[in-house]
């Protein structure tokens, strides 16, 4: 079992989460941050740091999330230290299907 990031932290990228991450399993993309499933220990001090609740335990509704995490997380760089949000997270939070609004779009 693995927690992922889920559709809510695009557009958002709070960081809050990387800082509580025992095992550094947080990779950055330039629009969300994602989960190494493989390497996430499932502790889940991440899910309650999220201010966009992003953050989900793995369970067969979110399959699709934890492939996602898995496949974004074999290209992109580690990040573990916080930064500031986008410059629009607060106006993007709660945004429904911004992964295939922005992300998926300029694959």
């Amino acid at each position: 079992m693995t927690y992922v990031v889920t559709d809510n932290c695009v557009k958002c990228k709070y960081t809050d989460c990387v800082e509580v991450c025992p095992v550094d399993c947080f990779y950055e993309l330039e629009d969300m941050l994602v989960i190494n499933p493989d390497e996430c220990i499932d502790c889940g001090v991440c899910e309650p740091e999220c201010p966009a609740e992003a953050i989900k335990p793995e369970s067969k509704d979110l399959l699709k999330w934890v492939q996602i995490n898995r496949d974004f997380a074999s290209t992109w760089p580690k990040i573990t230290k916080r930064k500031d949000p986008l410059p629009d997270a607060d106006k993007m939070n709660g945004v429904q299907h911004k992964f295939e609004q922005f992300i998926l779009k300029d694959k």
